[in-house]
């Protein structure tokens, strides 16, 4: 099942989507600029072979749900959220704020 749900952050509205797999979840949550994401995100990736595309993304591990996701903390970055301030350790609700 795939479920979307808007969330209100602060005032804000984000998206987020939990896709639910066979023995796993997908489960993320995106704002205009970036997004974040259970730890099935290779912020490597991102940071090295999509460079150029300066994606804004961080990775919480642990996650099985989009509560979760809000309020763990984040295990990695890109490099271009670390621009924004977005550093591992603050929780996704924080991180989420920041790419508003």
């Amino acid at each position: 099942m795939v479920t979307v749900k808007p969330i209100e952050i602060e005032g804000h509205t984000v998206i987020g989507v939990h896709v639910e797999l066979p023995k796993t979840n997908l489960i993320a949550i995106k704002t205009d600029k970036g997004y974040i994401m259970c730890g099935a995100l290779d912020v490597a990736l991102l940071n090295e072979k999509l460079a150029d595309r300066e994606i804004i993304a961080g990775r919480a591990v642990g996650v099985r749900s989009l509560d979760d996701l809000l309020n763990l903390p984040l295990e990695s970055v890109t490099a271009k959220a670390e621009e924004l301030g977005i550093v591992p350790g603050m929780t996704g609700r924080e991180a989420l704020l920041k790419m508003l």
